[in-house]
């Protein structure tokens, strides 16, 4: 039997594990999708270990860490920096011998996909709240959607900002932002961003990268102020539909 999974240091309310299982009962694919919750990223190699794995995506805090371990990158991967799903390829002639290791990235996919419809004239540009490695995958997609980012962190250094350098005229040039931080996330509910939603406006397009709970106080405190707002659901699916499109080498322009 095949098997896939998710590597990630928590992983408890992970949507991966059952969203492959559902399609694995739908479509009568006979496969299992398991978490591997590691403590340490060098546990790593002990998973793709089992001759049976075939994909695996990534999960935070793991994105850019994973790469080290990996034998190549598809071009956005690496011109990212960030992996979020591993296409583990094995020569049948050499059994369990080492596996070939390909990383890619399908968090651009899901996002671009998912934003686009939303965009209009006046998002030109967008605040990125974090700088981990799902960040660096929102960035790459905004600048290829035209639209120009600008990250912000807990702290300024060359080329992010800090939330305390966001104020009012800020808020009128950065029509788009986009929540790439864990805040907010169950259980921790009553946690957002610290971004002064006082000068969001109708204009303005909040997306959340969380998408449980379906609402976050960060798309809470826009959709207040009657701004547009999505969270990270659909993109989730849109960039999970892809993982499996190279884990099954259907669609070979993603494959690259």
């Amino acid at each position: 039997m095949k098997k896939y999974g998710l590597i990630g240091k928590t992983l408890g309310h992970s949507f991966s594990k059952n969203y492959f299982a559902e399609k694995f009962a739908l479509e009568g694919i006979d496969a299992v999708y398991s978490n591997y919750e590691l403590p340490s990223i060098d546990l790593f190699p002990s998973v793709v270990a089992d001759s049976d794995i075939v994909g695996l995506n990534v999960t935070i805090p793991y994105k850019q860490d994973v790469i080290p371990f990996l034998d190549d990158l598809s071009d956005e991967a690496r011109a990212i920096g960030a992996v979020n799903v591993v296409r583990v390829i094995r020569n049948e002639a050499s059994g369990e011998g080492k596996p070939y290791l390909k990383g890619y990235n399908t968090d651009v996919i899901g996002f671009m996909n998912s934003i686009r419809p939303l965009l209009k004239e006046h998002h030109r540009k967008a605040l990125v709240l974090g700088t981990g490695g799902a960040s660096k995958a929102i960035v790459y997609g905004l600048k290829r959607l035209g639209i120009e980012p600008q990250l912000v962190s807990r702290s300024a250094r060359e080329g992010v900002i800090s939330y305390s350098d966001l104020n009012e005229q800020m808020l009128r040039e950065y029509k788009v932002i986009v929540n790439c931080t864990p805040l907010g996330t169950f259980p921790k509910v009553d946690e957002c961003a610290p971004i002064p939603y006082e000068y969001i406006t109708r204009e303005h397009l909040l997306f959340d990268l969380v998408y449980n709970p379906d609402e976050t106080l960060f798309l809470k405190n826009g959709k207040d102020r009657g701004t547009t707002t999505k969270n990270g659901l659909e993109m989730l699916h849109l960039q999970a539909i892809a993982a499996w499109e190279i884990w099954t080498d259907n669609n070979s322009t993603i494959s690259k």
